[in-house]
């Protein structure tokens, strides 16, 4: 039985790399460059976008009124153009109320919970996507600024230590394709770089929307090749 490209990969990676490197940041790449000439046109039209679909419905739901409130979000934050313009880029966000970060689904299902008094809605939802979509555009091309203070440290900390640490069936790390060996080809694919920054995105493998959490092929014991995605907020 031949072996698998992800099982030749692997062995060439374990073989190669004992510790992952952190990409400097003159040689950090959005997945947008290797993208194909169809697909980054695809992208790049918002009328051909199958993604903007999401984002016309996040709209609708922004302005619809849900829950015992009787509230949308329109009522406390306005216009979106506006409002959320920046928004996106700055999340996850530590919450006081929490102790912790939250990310941007979390946020809105907190505003549901407690401004609308509304049920949550459940992750990976479309409801949820569309929303999450929605305001994601509005950052559309704004660089990622996540705050890096005392609060948010041990997250960030423990975040490194997870995309750094071996698992799984085949023993490796995110970093170890993501940082290492990231431009190279697996199966085909090339390895992008591990910066999710343009989620939810339309995948044309998943034909739907989906969050970073989705991408679940990515842990190690699985590696297959990934197909490329379409980014709604175009962040970097």
């Amino acid at each position: 039985m031949k072996p698998t490209a992800a099982v030749v990969f692997a062995t060439a990676v374990l073989g190669a790399t004992a510790i992952a490197a952190e990409i400097p940041l003159a040689d950090r790449k959005s997945g947008y460059e290797y993208m194909g000439r169809e697909t980054r046109a695809m992208q790049d039209d918002d009328t051909a976008n199958p993604g903007m679909l999401w984002v016309l419905d996040g709209e609708a739901l922004w302005n619809r009124k849900e829950g015992a409130a009787a509230k949308s979000c329109a009522d406390c934050h306005g216009d979106a153009r506006a409002s959320m313009k920046g928004v996106a880029a700055r999340y996850p966000a530590f919450s006081t109320a929490r102790g912790r970060p939250v990310d941007l689904e979390q946020r809105i299902n907190i505003c549901r919970a407690e401004q609308q008094q509304s049920t949550p809605l459940p992750f990976e939802s479309k409801e949820l996507l569309a929303l999450s979509a929605y305001v994601g555009q509005q950052s559309r091309g704004m660089p990622i600024e996540i705050a890096d203070d005392e609060r948010t440290k041990p997250f960030l900390q423990a975040g490194r230590e997870l995309f750094t640490q071996r698992q799984g069936q085949l023993n490796l790390s995110c970093a170890q394709c993501h940082d290492d060996n990231w431009g190279q080809k697996l199966a085909g694919a090339v390895i992008p770089q591990g910066h999710p920054t343009g989620y939810p995105l339309y995948r044309l493998e998943w034909q739907s929307l989906g969050c970073a959490t989705a991408c679940s092929e990515c842990a190690p014991c699985h590696i297959p090749p990934a197909l490329p995605n379409m980014s709604i907020s175009n962040s970097i």
